[in-house]
């Protein structure tokens, strides 16, 4: 359960920009996602590879 503690006279829309920011973090919908259709293994590590490749790349571009 996400708890997200309102200080006196804070502004809701804050409070509320807290809560969706915590939500985020846990990566409920991220998964869920996930789980609505099945990948096979070899897909995602074929997905996983291709990511480490991009992020390769954009790391050599910055040196």
């Amino acid at each position: 359960m996400i708890i997200v503690p309102v200080k006196e006279g804070e502004n809701i829309e804050r409070a509320l920009k807290k809560f969706k920011r915590k939500f985020e973090k846990t990566g409920v919908v991220k998964e869920l996602r996930s789980r609505q259709q099945f990948d096979k293994p070899s897909v995602l590590k074929r997905l996983k590879m291709e990511r480490a490749i991009y992020v390769q790349k954009l790391r050599d571009a910055e040196e």
